[in-house]
Parts: structure tokens; sequence; C-alpha cells
């Protein structure tokens, strides 16, 4: 524990808060914009340089992220303005430990003061290279999860692929002997989109909900992604909710600009603010799921939602919609190929969960101290082979007028 000091965080770093910025003002480049949630759009000027590392003030409160281009942190979070000598990456991983979301200062909205922060009392590593090895160790498994992460998105454009191919270009297999009677495969019918997928509204109530119900709100739902990968627990619910089924369709109602629908992999509890679809058959599920999915019909949902400021898609206008539905045999070769890639992405989140608890466990281990690492020899991520690189690339303010 030599190398671990009681010191104040604010003799670690130094806090700023961040710049206000309205959608107006901004101009699509490939800046990231990064609120208390994270990256929240992108702009084409940069307020402060990399390495950035930032925490939610307002809003999600606490929350830590870490950025490695040039970036504009907004009104909502502070960023580290100075990292006093210390491993940039290191101090991401450790403000993850604080939970600084206890720290709230504000009385109706909640806050975080930097300068309240700055006088929180901390366990510390002042040794930079104890600070490396640590942050090198944890790294370790960020680059595993984000590898996985990588491949679960290559499957998904695989499936999306796959649909064009066989249900937008009509080139599914044995289409060069198949007769087309008015663009339509013959074998095929025309038919609404209720007839293959059903609307499930089973409710379940705040009493019944609990610590092991697994629950998706509108924030869990990823944008532009078919696989549920974050969720929270029943027993932080105020209110009753609907119910939903492994291999059920999530698509959020409210903007459905947004793009966030997603193939549940197992059961839990949604918002009523979820379109929860459920498939009639099994074998139409994969269809179905890249049906509503694709941009033309999350584009149609959009014209067609109702209300100006909280838009919500029409699910009662959207299910009467016709669609060519492919013959029993063609969903179910299509069924049998979506099963395959689906459950690869699947036992990779899973992965991803498992690396994820031996990360926080070793995270708590490292950072406290009772892991000791200072005869450890590493081998350091290449980005972080350099020392003086990550040290004197401090963040610098005002870019935007550089």
């Amino acid at each position: 524990m030599q190398a671990f000091k009681r010191i104040k965080l604010g003799q670690a770093l130094t806090f700023q808060r961040g710049f206000d910025i309205t959608k107006a003002e901004q101009t699509h480049g490939s800046i990231p914009i990064v609120s208390s949630s994270g990256v929240s759009s992108y702009h084409n000027v940069a307020k402060v340089n990399s390495p950035g590392v930032i925490i939610g003030r307002k809003g999600t409160l606490g929350t830590v992220h870490a950025v490695n281009t040039p970036f504009w942190p907004h009104d909502t979070t502070l960023w580290v303005k100075d990292f006093k000598g210390n491993d940039p990456r290191f101090l991401y991983y450790f403000l993850k430990t604080l939970h600084l979301e206890n720290f709230d200062t504000g009385s109706s909205n909640p806050t975080l003061n930097r300068n309240h922060l700055h006088k929180i009392e901390v366990v510390f590593p002042v040794d930079v290279d104890v600070q490396r090895k640590i942050a090198g160790i944890l790294s370790a498994y960020d680059d595993l999860i984000e590898n996985n992460r990588r491949r679960i998105a290559i499957l998904e454009r695989m499936a999306e692929e796959l649909y064009r191919e066989w249900f937008v270009r009509m080139r599914f297999p044995g289409y060069q002997n198949t007769k087309f009677i008015k663009g339509v495969p013959e074998g095929w019918e025309v038919k609404p989109l209720k007839s293959i997928l059903a609307e499930i509204k089973s409710g379940i109530k705040k009493s019944e909900l609990s610590n092991e119900t697994l629950y998706v709100g509108l924030e869990h739902i990823p944008r532009h992604s078919l696989l549920l990968n974050d969720w929270s627990t029943g027993d932080s619910v105020d209110s009753n909710k609907l119910r939903f089924e492994s291999r059920d369709i999530l698509f959020s109602k409210i903007r459905p600009y947004l793009h966030k629908i997603v193939l549940a992999h197992v059961p839990g509890a949604c918002s009523t603010d979820t379109i929860v679809l459920r498939p009639r058959k099994r074998s139409q599920e994969g269809f179905a799921l890249m049906t509503v999915s694709s941009d033309t019909f999350v584009e149609l949902a959009t014209i067609a939602s109702k209300g100006t400021k909280m838009p919500r898609a029409d699910w009662g206008f959207l299910k009467e919609q016709n669609i060519p539905i492919p013959s029993d045999a063609c969903l179910e070769l299509f069924q049998n190929r979506f099963d395959v890639l689906f459950m690869q992405m699947v036992k990779l989140l899973q992965s991803n969960d498992l690396l994820n608890q031996a990360k926080c466990i070793k995270l708590n281990r490292l950072i406290s101290g009772r892991v000791n690492v200072e005869k450890l020899k590493i081998q350091l991520p290449s980005g972080m082979a350099s020392k003086d690189r990550l040290n004197d690339a401090s963040c610098s303010e005002e870019l935007a007028h550089a």
C-alpha cells in the first residue's frame, strides 16, 4: 500500500464544466459532443483535445466516459481539464469506483458541483507506473469486450444484408426458377403486417416487479441494433409496465426515427412506451424483425407518427400496411440462417457480461490496492505504449478559436 495515499480528489485532477451548445448551433461533422449519458451527436468543431475523461454533471449523474479524439464536452458534463501528471486512462477507471451520483447537490434537479467533488477524500495510487499497470490490466478486458461488440455489429450487418438480398433484391433461393406475378413471387401473399405480427399488451403490476425482474426502459434500447444489450432491475421501477417474453420484438414508440428496435433474448418488463410485437409463427420471427427494423419501415413509422413535441409511432396504422409475405418454405430457410447469426450475437453478449463481471471484481481490488501490481511485469496495450504521449497530451480549452 506504499504507493497509495489518502488525498483529496482535487489533488489528482481538476474538473471543468462543459460548454453549452444547442442543436441549431451544431454543424454535422466528426467531433463527438459528449453529454451526461455519452456521445449525443457530432459537430465540426472541438472544444477540447484528447485524451478526454468526462462525467455526467446534470441529468445522468456520475457516469464516466472516455474519448481518444478531440471532443466537445456538453454543459451537462464535467471534464478533466488537468490530469496533474496522472495517467488519463487510470483516472477514467478510478472515477468509476467513486459512485459520484451519490454527491448530488441539486435541490430539485440532480446536479454535481465540481468544487464539492474536488474536496472528496480518496485513497489514490500516486505512483504513475502503478496507475499505468492497473489501467493496462483493465484495458485488456475492455479490448476483449470491444472486439466482441465489433463482432456483434458484423453479425447484425450480415443479417441485414441477407434480408435485403432475399426480400428487397428478390434474390432468394430458387428465384431464377420462380414466376413473378405483378412483382410478387408465385407462392407469396400480399397481406397486412398484422397477419404475421401481434401486438402484446400484457401488463405487469409494480408490485410484481423485483430485483430479479429484467426491466427495459427506452434508454436501454440501443439505436440501429438488433440485440438488447442493456437493462436494469424491476425493483427500481415506480409504475406498472408491459410484460415481454424471450424472442419478442421491442419497438420504441416514442420518436421512431431514433430507430430503437430489438429482438429480446430474455423475458422481462418494459416501458409502456414500447410496442411489444410477437411473431404469429416461429418461422416468421427473423423476417418480421428485419422488416420492422428496416430503414423504409422506420421512415414510414416516423411520417405516420402522432404528436409534435413527442411523436409516437401509430401501430394501429402500421399494422394495416400490406407487405409481400414469403412462402412458408422461404421463411423457414431464412429463419434457420437468421437463428445461427442471432445465437452467435447472444453468445458474444453473454461473453461480454462475464468479462464485465470479472473486470468489476478486478477494478475494485486493483484500485483499492488489495492487489499489489508494483512488481508485476505487464505488457501494456499499444495505446499506452508511450507514457509521455498520454501525460503530455493535456486537454486544451477553446480549440474552436485556435
